[in-house]
């Protein structure tokens, strides 16, 4: 189940900026989810509590912002949601030359200090390629 090492990768690299920042506790995770990463919600929100025992993230909620993917065409510049499964020939003129737009994000958008001063980061992603 790779949800629990994305989820014990989050929960590292918050734990690390939340002890650099004084907090001694952490009210909420915020991260954005493409519906193309590969990542089942239900079980990172399940595997994000399990990682998050023993450390200033006990307790803490995740909220998962999804994100839904989007492709465009190269040659028409159509733009269409991808869906599930994945369309990614263009819809207008059929070709395959589709550049995807969004959809593969995975990446932290903000942390809450419960306790300690109060902060919002903007994190580099964990990983855009599953």
């Amino acid at each position: 189940m790779h949800e629990m090492s994305i989820a014990m990768a989050v929960v590292d690299q918050v734990e690390e900026a939340a002890q650099a920042g004084g907090a001694t506790s952490v009210g909420s995770v915020r991260l954005q989810v493409g519906e193309l990463a590969g990542v089942v919600p239900d079980a990172l929100s399940f595997c994000f509590g399990l990682a998050c025992a023993g450390t200033v993230l006990e307790g803490a909620e995740l909220v998962i912002d999804s994100v839904a993917a989007r492709a465009r065409c190269v040659p028409c510049a159509d733009e269409w949601a991808v869906g599930m499964p994945p369309q990614l020939c263009c819809p207008v003129c059929g070709e395959a030359t589709a550049e995807l737009l969004s959809g593969r994000e995975l990446q932290i958008l903000s942390v809450h200090w419960q306790d300690g001063p109060a902060s919002e980061h903007t994190r580099e992603p964990i990983s855009q390629e599953h």
